[in-house]
């Protein structure tokens, strides 16, 4: 096959038979499948990444609160000052918000390009796994999965940041038409008064229309999901990868619809559950704080609000991205099979 001229040839070595009998069922059935049958290599390989990724992300944030601790410490003094003298004062009013917002943007760009490189190994580590299922494989080890993967990895960390851009793009087009709304800078839509009766037009505009838009956002993920198994498996460049992914989703598209909507809502679930399961732990580091800092409640306030959400998005790879990288992978792998099947100028199903 054409495709196949693509790989190169220790893809080839690697993949066992072109035609094997133990193929594993398509759909989610199937992705459970191959977790099932690799499951020891492809949990020690997640929980190994999940628990770099545990340092590195606290490692993070702890230099975010050391390079802020200074100007957490001006921030008491400002607020005590104030209250010895009995005088009314606005926490952060003496021009300590500024540097502690380029602190937290610094934090907040760092944990975005590690969630990125997460996002990318487990992606293209699950699409080697099911197609080395799909060819029949045998056990493959943790070292081999990430001998596979590790050259085509800048190409993954290239094709999820162009997807993870076109879906920042669909979000702040509706936040960006949320807030436009909400200042009145839309002709013929005026904002909602105080404690007044939204016009059907704002509800319409103003909150339906940028729902919509950001819902675009996800849904454009779905269409692009098989990219990274596209570049590391089929060894495509990144814009190629994105373009494939496109066409392949093209043939199934409500299928990609329901299986994306699926792994999304159970990650979401993941999350709010982790969330609301960490929330006791948010008053222990809280107290843990208050004695490191010499009780100062503003630094604290910060690690207390911030708790609960750090370790929901650290439950997500060990818990939930197993299934989404599995189903993702499983999706790709089911579409590439189908259009090699198709003959050329075959019916499409929607």
């Amino acid at each position: 096959m054409a495709d196949q001229e693509n790989q190169s040839t220790d893809q080839a070595a690697d993949d066992v038979g072109d035609n094997p009998a133990e193929q594993s069922s398509g759909g989610i059935a199937g992705a459970l499948d191959v977790l099932r049958r690799h499951r020891r290599t492809l949990y020690g390989f997640t929980l190994g990444v999940s628990a770099l990724t545990a340092v590195l992300g606290c490692a993070i944030v702890a230099g975010g609160f050391a390079a802020t601790w200074d100007t957490f410490e001006g921030v008491r003094d400002y607020a005590d000052f104030n209250i010895a003298n009995e005088d009314s004062y606005v926490a952060y009013a003496d021009g300590s918000m500024p540097p502690l917002l380029r602190a937290g943007a610094v934090v907040s760009f760092l944990l975005l390009v590690l969630a990125l490189l997460v996002v990318s190994v487990l992606h293209a580590a699950y699409a080697v796994a099911d197609s080395h299922a799909r060819r029949g494989g045998g056990p493959l080890a943790v070292r081999e999965l990430w001998r596979r993967i590790r050259r085509r990895l800048p190409a993954a960390l290239m094709v999820n940041a162009l997807a993870g851009l076109v879906v920042g793009a669909m979000a702040m087009a509706g936040l960006v038409l949320w807030d436009l709304v909400d200042r009145g800078r839309v002709p013929g839509v005026e904002p909602t008064p105080l404690h007044g009766t939204a016009t059907p037009q704002y509800t319409l505009v103003g909150w339906m229309l940028p729902i919509a838009v950001c819902c675009l956002g996800p849904l454009m993920y779905f269409r692009l999901s098989g990219a990274t198994a596209e570049t590391v498996v089929e060894r495509r460049s990144p814009f190629v990868a994105l373009y494939r992914s496109w066409v392949l989703t093209r043939r199934a598209r409500w299928r990609t619809l329901g299986m994306g909507t699926a792994v999304t809502a159970a990650a979401v679930l993941v999350f709010w559950v982790g969330r609301y399961a960490a929330a006791p732990l948010a008053h222990f580091a809280g107290l843990g704080m208050l004695w490191l800092s010499d009780d100062n409640v503003w630094i604290t306030g910060v690690l207390v609000e911030i708790l609960p959400t750090a370790v929901a998005l650290l439950l997500l790879p060990p818990v939930i991205m197993p299934v989404v990288c599995a189903v993702f992978a499983r999706l790709h792998g089911d579409l590439r099979a189908r259009e090699e099947a198709t003959p050329p100028g075959g019916a499409v199903d929607h």
